[in-house]
């Protein structure tokens, strides 16, 4: 009897040893999961790494997101300006059968401070996001105020091409953390190519630039080569925010809080 007693006491301790090491690692394996989660809502809700590219195109991370090389601005500035300016009554070719056989530009109508609706370019609009949003349409109102119709004109005779010949991009001074001012020296050339017609439209502008974040498209495959464009636009992480007429009668000073070298009044806000 008294073995009995010992061999049930016995076997009573082994399953409660067993019982409470298999809810121990109940506990354990919810908190693995709770951590594990809440890792994954950080990496999903926090913000990309910041990464600038180089002059030789490797990427390197930035200990502060709002850096940017100052030949990086200067690339930003010259291809977002000649992206506006390029009015050649054709759409950039995406595929090597469109280089051959280019597809004629319709342009994309847009509203102008006067109420008229008018065409800018498609190269114009992608280019236009590069622009901060309170900015844009007013940016672009001005833009279609400038280009000829007869870009999208179907009559070779009276068609007119342009493009924006930049003479000089000066460096960059930084006037904030995070933001810089660039003075452009430039020329719009509208052409006929019929009979090589040329117009000069001096184009000298101070921009005032930014440092922003920008996001992929949550569907990549699922977009047009048009919206993939402006997400390419947008990942350059640097926008325009304003655009001042530049005076060239004085040395162009750009140092910080100095504006003898601005025209009076800006050429658009």
């Amino acid at each position: 009897m008294t073995r009995l007693l010992k061999e049930r006491k016995s076997s009573v301790n082994i399953l409660t040893i067993f019982a409470i090491a298999t809810f121990g690692l109940h506990i354990l394996s919810l908190l693995l999961l709770i951590f594990q989660g809440l890792t994954i809502r950080q990496l999903a809700t926090g913000k990309p790494l910041n990464f600038l590219q180089l002059i030789d195109s490797k990427p390197a991370p930035l200990a502060d997101n709002r850096e940017r090389e100052p030949e990086e601005i200067r690339q930003f500035i010259s291809k977002t300006m000649s992206m506006m300016f390029d009015w050649s009554g054709i759409l950039p070719a995406q595929t090597i059968e469109q280089v051959t056989n280019p597809q004629t530009d319709k342009g994309i109508p847009i509203k102008t401070s006067q109420g008229l609706i008018k065409k800018v370019s498609t190269t114009s609009w992608v280019a236009s996001f590069a622009i901060s949003q309170d900015f844009r349409q007013g940016f672009l109102a001005q833009i279609a105020d400038m280009t000829p119709p007869q870009v999208f004109s179907n009559n070779a005779n009276q068609t007119i091409a342009a493009r924006l010949i930049i003479q000089r991009v000066y460096p960059p001074k930084q006037i904030a953390p995070g933001e810089w001012r660039v003075g452009m020296v430039a020329n719009i050339v509208q052409f006929r190519p019929g009979d090589n017609r040329k117009t000069l439209t001096p184009f000298n502008k101070d921009f005032l630039v930014r440092a922003v974040d920008s996001f992929d498209h949550p569907l990549p495959k699922d977009i047009t080569e048009l919206q993939r464009s402006v997400y390419r636009t947008r990942s350059q992480k640097l926008e325009i925010y304003e655009i001042f007429d530049l005076c060239l009668t004085d040395k162009y000073d750009s140092t910080p809080g100095n504006e003898s070298n601005r025209c009076s009044g800006s050429f658009i806000k």
